[in-house]
């Protein structure tokens, strides 16, 4: 079994920028409604549909309106992540940090307001 979260907005340009300029995201297909991308090891997915497409069911209209919602990336190193990512200006919403529950890591936010957690796993204190 595969997952692959799906975003709806009409935010499909800054995404797609944001996804493969800051974190090296591949397109692995792209229409005029729709973007699927993949992480840059090619395991993952990530995809983004414009919102009350006619092309789709009514359950697929809705825009995500920018809360509740988070993403995590599990990364070998995520010191040398917040490096590249500081050198490429992201705006980091959460400086590095370790947790006492084994956890090291920082957050940005995508263009959609998904916070993006990017952890490297530690041991629990």
């Amino acid at each position: 079994m595969r997952l692959n979260a799906g975003i709806l907005t009409h935010k499909l340009i800054e995404t797609k920028a944001f996804y493969t300029k800051l974190l090296d995201f591949k397109v692995k297909f792209e229409n005029e409604f729709y973007i699927l991308l993949q992480t840059p090891n090619g395991k993952d997915s990530l995809s983004f549909l414009l919102p009350n497409h006619p092309t789709q069911q009514p359950i697929f209209h809705p825009e995500f309106e920018g809360k509740g919602m988070y993403l995590t990336i599990e990364v070998d190193n995520v010191d040398k992540v917040y490096a590249d990512l500081q050198q490429k200006n992201a705006e980091i919403k959460v400086s590095i940090r370790d947790e006492d529950w084994g956890e090291r890591h920082f957050a940005i936010q995508d263009p959609n307001g998904i916070g993006i957690d990017f952890v490297t796993y530690t041991s629990p204190n």
